[in-house]
C-alpha cells in the first residue's frame, strides 16, 4: 500500500464513485448502494426500532430516499454519515408513528447519575468479577443486559449501540444523528450508568 494511503481513503474513494454514479442515475447504481450499505443501514434501523419488520421498512425507505435525493448531498460530511442520518430520522419517524410502542422505555431522567452533597456517586462501584465468571449466570446476564438496552429511550439506545457495539467514533455518530458531540458523549455515558445500575440490581439478588 503506498505511503499515506489507508483503508479509510480507499473507502472514501469508493463512496465518491458511488455518489457520482447515483448522481448520474447510472444503471445499477441503486443496487450498488444497497450492496454497499444495505446491511449497515438495516442494522442501524433495527437498533432504533427494535423490530425487524419496522427495520426493514426503515432501511428500504432510507436507501430509496438517499438515491432519490442524492442531489442534496453536499459532500460536507462523509456519504455514510449522511446516509445514517437519513436512516436515523426515518427510524425516529417510525417510532413516533407507533403509538404506545415505547411505553416500556424509561424516562431519560432515570439515566441521570445521582450524587451526594460531596459530589460522589450515590451508588458505589461493586466488584462483580466473581459472579460474572459464574457460567450459570452468564446466559441470564446477557438477557438482563439485552432487556436493559431495550428499555433505554431510543435516542440514547442508538447512540450507545453505535458507539459500544458498532464501534463508531463519537464524531461520526454526531454527524450521523445530527446532534452535538457533547450530546453523544452524554448519551453514551448515561446509558452505561443505567446499564451498570440494572446489572447491579440483578447481581445483588443473584
Amino acid at each position: 500500500m503506498p505511503r499515506g494511503s489507508t483503508s479509510e481513503g480507499t473507502k472514501r474513494d469508493r463512496d465518491e464513485a458511488l455518489v457520482r454514479r447515483l448522481r448520474g442515475q447510472e444503471r445499477g447504481a441503486a443496487e450498488s448502494l444497497v450492496s454497499e450499505y444495505g446491511e449497515r443501514v438495516y442494522r442501524l434501523a433495527f437498533r432504533i426500532t427494535g423490530n425487524r419488520e419496522d427495520a426493514e421498512e426503515v432501511a428500504q425507505d432510507a436507501l430509496w430516499t438517499a438515491a432519490r435525493k442524492i442531489g442534496t448531498f453536499k459532500g460536507e460530511s462523509a456519504f455514510g454519515s449522511w446516509l445514517y442520518r437519513i436512516t436515523a430520522n426515518t427510524g425516529y419517524q417510525k417510532l413516533r408513528g407507533r403509538r404506545g410502542k415505547d411505553h416500556a422505555e424509561i424516562s431519560w431522567d432515570a439515566l441521570l447519575p445521582q450524587f451526594t452533597e460531596n459530589g460522589h456517586h450515590v451508588e458505589p462501584v461493586e466488584d462483580w468479577s466473581g459472579k460474572v465468571d459464574d457460567p450459570v449466570l452468564h446466559t441470564e446476564l446477557r438477557g438482563v443486559l439485552g432487556a436493559a438496552v431495550d428499555a433505554l429511550p431510543s435516542d440514547y439506545r442508538t447512540a450507545f449501540l453505535l458507539h459500544d457495539v458498532e464501534g463508531m467514533p463519537n464524531r461520526e455518530i454526531a454527524r450521523s444523528l445530527g446532534i452535538s458531540l457533547p450530546a453523544v458523549k452524554s448519551r453514551v455515558h448515561r446509558s452505561r450508568l443505567f446499564l451498570r445500575r440494572r446489572l447491579a440490581q440483578y447481581l445483588a439478588v443473584a
